[in-house]
């Protein structure tokens, strides 16, 4: 077992704590920070970000290959950690805990983990396991004075927890699974801006996966969570779904198929959909052909009709009535718009 001791004061110093054991280089561009390692310990990349409002990302990609024990003292940093793995899973359990306390953290789980100061918690990675972690870390002092203006939105116990300023306090809430954030996250890796536009692009995911984890522990406190009986496999196979739809935008799609390759019925489509996505399989469907033909009349030489027909539809003039009703602009006018903006801008 690998054993990583972290008493450190910030994201960066705990990350550098990492790296004296599994070894790697720290780079830096644009203020996002990156540990490359690629050895007999482990492979892949540690990255992270922080942000003047007190919050930091801590983004895992890696593989251990020995099974790592973290144990990390939280003396000198202690923040309000919302954990949500992407792939793969981890364990945690607070230092005073004995072993068969510890709690895994799956795949696609909502996960929000404090210390008390001086306490310890312990964190667990397999062994040859692709971890894929998306970690934000809250400072309570600096969130409170400038981003948490409505505290008294959020449920008690949790408010609770922000207003603990002196860290005395333990708190673990274990959701239920989210694929929500799951896609937002997706958002970030797909990120392809560069300098300062990058940083305030994954800034503002970063706002929005804190505040998801944050609803959905209000939600779920007050049992108002979403109600499902699918299980995690089957969230799973309608996620993988719609990314196939999103990859064959021009098939014409049905229900039936859809049952037939999945094994699920088109009643547990519907509701997987409308869980996920807020959409019906239809509306879905809809919505990322719209998606797409946005993006081809914007960044294309395309003519109209060589987008409708792109991706699967048959009829132009109904293309032109969704598409003004989503976008408020005929596709005609919405091409010429972007041709205006690029004339002005020349």
């Amino acid at each position: 077992m690998i054993t990583i001791e972290v008493s450190a004061q910030d994201t960066a110093e705990s990350v550098e704590q990492i790296r004296q054991v599994i070894g790697g280089e720290i780079t830096e561009r644009w203020g996002q920070y990156s540990l490359d390692v690629a050895n007999e310990r482990a492979t892949g990349s540690i990255r992270f970000i922080i942000f003047e409002w007190g919050v930091s990302l801590l983004e895992f990609d890696i593989t251990f290959s020995d099974e790592v024990l973290m144990k990390v003292d939280t003396s000198e940093f202690n923040p309000i950690n919302f954990y949500y793995c992407l792939e793969g899973y981890c364990g945690h359990k607070f230092g005073y805990q004995p072993e068969d306390k510890i709690k895994i953290m799956e795949q696609f789980q909502s996960v929000i983990l404090t210390n008390r100061d001086g306490g310890v918690s312990d964190r667990y990675f397999p062994k040859d396991v692709k971890i894929s972690q998306t970690v934000i870390q809250v400072r309570r002092k600096p969130f409170l004075r400038k981003r948490l203006n409505q505290g008294e939105e959020l449920n008690k116990q949790l408010y609770r927890v922000f207003l603990d300023t002196d860290h005395e306090k333990i708190f673990a809430y274990y959701g239920s699974y989210n694929l929500k954030i799951a896609e937002v996250i997706s958002q970030i890796k797909k990120v392809k801006a560069k300098g300062m536009v990058r940083i305030m692009m994954i800034e503002g995911f970063v706002y929005q996966i804190l505040s998801m984890h944050i609803l959905q522990h209000n939600k779920e406190v007050q049992n108002k969570g979403p109600q499902t009986n699918l299980l995690k496999r089957e969230l799973k196979a309608i996620r993988k779904y719609a990314k196939k739809i999103e990859k064959n935008i021009a098939k014409d799609f049905s229900l039936e198929e859809i049952s037939a390759e999945t094994g699920l019925t088109q009643a547990k489509l519907q509701e997987g959909f409308k869980l996920l996505y807020n959409k019906t399989v239809t509306e879905y469907i809809r919505h990322a052909r719209l998606e797409l033909a946005r993006d081809y009349i914007a960044n294309t030489e395309m003519n109209i009709s060589e987008v409708v027909y792109s991706i699967g539809f048959t009829s132009r003039s109904y293309f032109s009535k969704i598409f003004k009703e989503k976008y408020g602009l005929s596709p005609s006018e919405f091409k010429n718009s972007k041709r205006s903006v690029e004339v002005v801008g020349q």
